[in-house]
């Protein structure tokens, strides 16, 4: 196997363990984190439906002309924010932080400080 195979594995068995403990309910859904290597993407997911209750994304067309000149890390802010910002329309402010096997840190840790910065309570 080649290292990219071997990294995914393993976040892949990250991931398992993590969502084992961590489960999103319509008081509290889960705010998952998802990165390729050029865009991020967060939604809050209601695990119990099945349903996706809020997403935000560096490609959604509410912050195309934010993101413009930004490193990784401040597009990664503005999307907690933004995120941040639609699941307080909708009433949510308590959410359970899946990171989805990547390391808190970078891109990671600038989103969950953006949300938490934004109002998000986790």
């Amino acid at each position: 196997m080649n290292k990219n195979q071997v990294k995914n594995q393993r976040r892949a068995r990250i991931k398992r363990r993590i969502r084992s403990t961590i489960k999103g309910t319509a008081d509290r859904p889960r705010l998952t984190v998802y990165k390729s290597s050029k865009h991020l993407y967060a939604q809050l997911v209601n695990d119990r439906l099945g349903h996706t209750l809020a997403s935000s994304s560096t490609v959604s067309n509410d912050l195309s002309g934010e993101l413009t000149g930004k490193t990784k890390s401040e597009a990664a802010k503005l999307v907690g924010d933004d995120l941040a910002a639609k699941a307080k329309e909708k009433g949510i402010d308590k959410v359970v932080f899946d990171r989805s096997g990547y390391r808190y840190h970078g891109v990671v840790k600038a989103l969950a400080e953006g949300a938490r910065e934004a109002g998000l309570d986790f």
